[in-house]
């Protein structure tokens, strides 16, 4: 069970938690990024990466008898902030595409590049199954 932390007066958040409490069997999703089970890449458009990556944390979830609801966290890297910004509707609609409307808590952070010099994102994440 999953319980979000919202504190009183405090705007809510869009596409995200403040805060999430949690209880239960703990999976932990190493960084993925956007290429497929062979480990290539069959775009380098920012907004296919996101896809196929949140696919990628789907695909791990389900190995561990998880669903994209059972998400207390993730976060973001990506490599460029401005394309980012630029197509956060883009985006939106992949993850809830993938996802569905469950949102956890969440950061994203710009980095000067990932391991692998095609990738545009690198998503890591945390499942509580209850």
């Amino acid at each position: 069970m999953h319980e979000i932390l919202q504190p009183p007066g405090w705007a809510p958040p869009v596409g995200y938690a403040n805060g999430v409490a949690a209880s239960g069997r703990q999976i932990f999703v190493g960084g993925q990024i956007g290429w497929n089970a062979q480990q290539q890449f069959e775009s380098d458009d920012l907004v296919d990466q996101v896809r196929r990556t949140l696919k990628n944390i789907v695909a791990v979830l389900t190995v561990g008898s998880a669903g994209p609801e059972h998400l207390v966290s993730m976060t973001w890297y990506v490599t460029d902030i401005e394309e980012y910004l630029a197509r956060q509707r883009e985006i939106g609609r992949a993850y809830r595409e993938v996802i569905g409307r469950h949102f956890p808590a969440m950061a994203l952070v710009q980095v000067v590049r990932l391991v692998e010099p095609r990738a545009k994102v690198e998503i890591q994440a945390v499942a509580i199954v209850s």
